[in-house]
């Protein structure tokens, strides 16, 4: 495999696992001690996206309650120690992922994740779930100095990937996702299965898988190709 073998780089949290019941329960453990009503599954495409320290902040603008700074911190630190303890709970892959990826990888596509989650976690997820090992590279919110939407956050994982970024596709559920791919010059696919808040075909994606099995090499190398043309 070399550096212009193609690269697909996943999402993680709404695109590769559909870890919502565990994000709801750890987030309601973290904001019980400030006093906080639980949140439910409909409140998560406005709480997901951003990682935890912003999945926090948002709850408690949900519940329309000021969260003190000094505050934070320990807030954080209550959601990892409950989220990484439970892990990897109820989260599954998305049915037809694992297929997926063992289809791309077979015909030479390297594959990575990039997400706002923290580093730590994600690593710890995607770990428990014996998904690792077909992923080059795997980064996280706190991996760089910047997170998606920032073009350096995708190309910092095509980087470490060592591939190219245009023979790069990124694949999605939301608006971060949708524009770190434009930002970075790279063709997006979105899925309609994650947490976005609109549909994702507004969000101006390349293309819209409604399942992995429509995750080919050929539609991954077709999208390449228009974007170089």
């Amino acid at each position: 495999m070399n550096v212009t073998s193609p690269l697909v780089v996943f999402d993680l949290d709404g695109t590769l696992i559909d870890t919502a019941p565990d994000l709801v329960a750890s987030l309601n453990h973290t904001i019980a001690a400030a006093g906080l009503a639980p949140v439910g599954y409909e409140d998560l495409t406005f709480l997901v996206g951003n990682g935890a320290k912003m999945m926090i902040e948002k709850a408690f603008v949900l519940r329309e309650k000021p969260l003190n700074a000094e505050d934070l911190p320990h807030l954080l630190e209550r959601f990892i120690t409950h989220y990484s303890a439970s892990m990897p709970g109820e989260s599954r892959p998305y049915p037809g992922l694992v297929d997926a990826l063992e289809r791309l990888k077979t015909s030479g596509f390297r594959l990575a994740v990039c997400t706002n989650k923290i580093e730590s976690l994600a690593v710890t997820l995607i770990e428990r779930l014996q998904l690792t090992h077909h992923f080059a590279t795997i980064t996280g919110g706190d991996t760089f100095p910047v997170r998606k939407p920032d073009a350096r956050h995708l190309l910092g994982t095509v980087e470490r990937a060592g591939a190219d970024p245009r023979r790069t596709v990124m694949i999605g559920d939301s608006i971060n996702d949708i524009m770190v791919a434009r930002n970075a010059g790279v063709p997006s696919i979105a899925v309609p299965f994650g947490y976005s808040d609109v549909a994702v075909d507004s969000l101006g994606p390349n293309h819209v898988i409604g399942h992995f099995d429509e995750l080919t090499p050929a539609l991954v190398e077709g999208l390449l190709q228009r974007q170089a043309a």
